[in-house]
């Protein structure tokens, strides 16, 4: 900007004020999804457009990460403390408050490819302004709409003696938009590019670092260094740790995992950290709930119930906490390298992170790795990676230990033999996984910055174009994605399988379809790789249950041809490779019941199942009572917990918030029947913790009175007094 980059200052003003003197009043502003946003710099701009309304501001960007919003006075008493102690330093999106608000001013525009699960439903201008675009696109789609400034939060660390930044949380959409930008300033066009330097911000490798000259302004001082958003964890319920269960079954050892944020993903790690760390324990759970049985040969073919010796890589475009968990309970630990011939080495059981056998210059020859005279370049190869031993030199075409030389023609038999003294024990710079974006509770940040830098490398970043597909590098991808399977999500799935996910039929945009299908297309083209799609068979809205599995449905994110495994919390069906008819009979096996008969009568009468058809017995108990029957035994001895890997919630507010959900699921008629019982029982002496937590311990209105009835028979009919 101006013929100067990596200007660094922390007058956000007046960074302001350069970015509108350089580029005028007409800003297209773009940031990255979730935590990469530089708050600061975009509350300053925001105010600038706030207060001068020839300042023509858009925002492009997604997932706005904001405290929940409380809608009634018991919301507030729950949910106030909880939220000031959870996100306690953290500034706020004043954009965010005017738009939800509804007082953003008719000069500035907000844009989002993504947003919070249903955040928008409500929102006819968020609805209207949702930018539809694959993750692998966003770029793309924001340089068409014109994007000219970009912002991101960024860590920052001396490497080597030089001042390095760190994209962090977000390589994603982040390397490919600063590329970008550089290509329109190249070709005389106008452009500013903003970091803002938080120390809080883990300092990510891969492709994650940068020098200062990729930015026009770093903002760097105390008032960066501001705590990094945290949500707190979801709770996962008994339905969604059975769909945990039931994946963790798919999962090969050796293999790759792809998961998401959520109750699911932390369902899935709570039961491949039982298949590690409690094997025996795991193999009853799934006998006596008869997954073992039922699913025994899909198991055989796609996945294992034994312990994982090799481990599992991770290959996501969401670096998750559930990751740092499989990390931390050794389940994440197959290490990938970015070499052709060292990954075929290590998929055919030739070399191993662990152990470089003597013979590897001759593996390597074999594999075309190098050549019989190797190069000052692959010389760097093998001392970078480990197969050479740290101190090795290379000169005039000689490796050199020491007294010890040897001449690096290994067409000749003897050298071949000579080189085995200075081969290394194991290999260097491997990675457990590949992500382009992480968020998580505070808790997750802590860990990767508590980490030594070696420990930390092990966790790589990128952008969703490396990440995300296979174009660019096809061979070494899909040798590092072995056996991948990648795990998502669905809101729905229709009776073909096909999958809906991002928006209902009325066209209302729930949340945006992301990297969805970039997961589909490369599970279906790598050889050995498979697509789980989880969608919970059931949802309840406005006190009636609905199903999720319905004949038909009018919009799709994913077609039916496409499909492959579903899972639901009452099993797995292997849709892949099927025709119509069987498509249907094996999705009702997992469909709820209660709705079994509404899709065989339809399908019946579209001639998609033969009249006679008949659903086996077995598959008609698929019901929430016979699920829990099943699940809730376990829980006696600590497993299928709400919260298997921590919580930042106390006891009282587990308590407290579950029953709440709980209550606000039911039917009006029924919560008010539970009330009027409530009006005429006492209070139990050990409900007053609970009450105290909601302020409501020593009622002085009559509002704070019903309240307080209202808490206890919420907990009353949760079981929890």
């Amino acid at each position: 900007m101006n013929g100067k980059t990596g200007v660094i200052t922390n007058d956000v003003k007046k960074s302001v004020d350069d970015v509108l003197d350089y580029m005028g009043n007409d800003i297209n502003f773009a940031m990255t999804l979730a935590l990469g946003k530089p708050i600061l710099f975009i509350n300053e701009l925001y105010r600038r457009a706030k207060e001068d309304s020839s300042i023509k501001l858009n925002i492009v960007t997604a997932l706005a990460l904001e405290r929940p919003r409380m809608k009634s006075e018991i919301e507030r008493r729950f949910m106030g403390p909880l939220v000031d102690r959870v996100f306690e330093g953290t500034p706020e999106f004043d954009y965010m408050h005017d738009f939800r608000s509804g007082k953003l001013p008719k000069n500035v525009g907000i844009y989002e490819f993504f947003n919070k699960a249903g955040g928008y439903m409500q929102t006819p201008e968020a609805q209207r302004n949702h930018l539809n675009s694959n993750y692998t696109h966003v770029v793309r789609d924001a340089m068409d709409f014109g994007v000219n400034v970009f912002g991101q939060l960024i860590g920052g660390q001396k490497v080597n003696g030089k001042m390095m930044y760190s994209m962090g949380c977000n390589t994603d959409i982040c390397i490919e938009a600063i590329d970008e930008l550089h290509k329109i300033r190249a070709k005389g066009g106008k452009v500013a590019i903003i970091g803002e330097v938080n120390t809080q911000m883990p300092f990510m490798y891969g492709d994650a670092v940068y020098d200062g000259s990729h930015y026009d302004i770093l903002l760097e001082g105390p008032e960066f260094n501001y705590p990094l958003f945290g949500p707190p964890k979801d709770s996962v319920n008994l339905k969604d740790h059975a769909i945990g269960l039931h994946v963790s079954t798919l999962i090969k050892d050796g293999g790759t995992i792809q998961v998401g944020i959520g109750a699911l993903g932390d369902a899935i790690a709570s039961g491949l950290n039982m298949r590690q760390n409690e094997n025996e324990e795991y193999n009853k759970v799934l006998k006596e709930t008869g997954i073992a049985e039922k699913y025994k040969d899909i198991i055989a073919k796609l996945g294992g119930t034994e312990k994982f010796e090799q481990g599992l890589y991770g290959s996501s475009e969401m670096f998750v906490d559930a990751f740092m968990q499989l990390y931390k309970c050794g389940v994440l630990k197959r290490k990938v390298y970015d070499s052709i011939p060292i990954m075929k080495l290590i998929n055919a059981g030739k070399l191993a992170t662990n152990n470089v056998p003597s013979n590897i210059i001759e593996l390597m020859l074999k594999e075309e790795g190098i050549h019989p005279q190797i190069t000052e370049k692959e010389f760097k190869m093998l001392s970078e990676y480990g197969i050479l031993k740290e101190g090795v030199k290379f000169k005039d075409g000689v490796l050199i230990d020491g007294t010890t030389k040897v001449t690096a023609d290994f067409s000749v038999a003897k050298n071949l033999e000579a080189v085995k003294a200075l081969i290394g024990k194991e290999l260097k710079h491997g990675k457990v996984i590949l992500g382009a974006f992480f968020i998580g509770p505070r808790a997750f940040y802590n860990a990767l910055n508590s980490m030594s830098e070696e420990e930390r490398m092990q966790f790589g970043m990128s952008g969703v174009h490396k990440v995300n597909q296979l174009y660019g590098d096809e061979e070494l991808r899909a040798l590092q994605r072995k056996d991948g399977r990648f795990v998502n999500a669905g809101m729905m799935v229709n009776a073909f399988g096909a999958i809906t996910s991002d928006q209902l039929d009325d066209g209302r945009v729930v949340s945006g379809i992301g990297g969805q299908y970039n997961f589909v297309s490369m599970a279906h083209a790598l050889p050995d790789g498979r697509l789980i799609m989880m969608v919970r068979s059931t949802r309840n809205e406005k006190g009636k249950v609905k199903s999720n599995i319905m004949y038909n449905y009018g919009h799709c994110s994913i077609p039916k041809h496409l499909r492959d495994i579903l899972v639901t919390e009452y099993g797995i069906a292997d849709i892949r490779g099927l025709p119509d008819s069987k498509i249907i009979e094996e999705i009702l096996k997992v469909t709820d019941s209660r709705f079994q008969d509404d899709i065989i009568k339809e399908a019946k009468l579209h001639g998609k199942l033969a009249p006679d058809f008949e659903l086996a017995p077995e598959y008609r108990q698929n019901t929430p009572q016979r699920l829990e029957s099943m699940i809730k035994p376990f829980q006696a001895d600590g497993h299928f917990v709400a919260f298997p890997f921590g919580t930042d919630f106390t006891a009282e507010e587990i308590a407290i918030g579950g029953s709440l959900k709980a209550l606000t699921a039911k039917k009006k008629p029924a919560i008010i029947k539970g009330l009027i019982k409530e009006m005429f029982k006492s209070i139990p002496p050990h409900a007053e913790p609970f009450l105290k937590r909601m302020q409501l311990d020593k009622p002085k209105t009559r509002k704070e009175r019903l309240m307080r009835k209202i808490v206890l028979s919420a907990m009353r009919a949760n079981g929890r007094i």
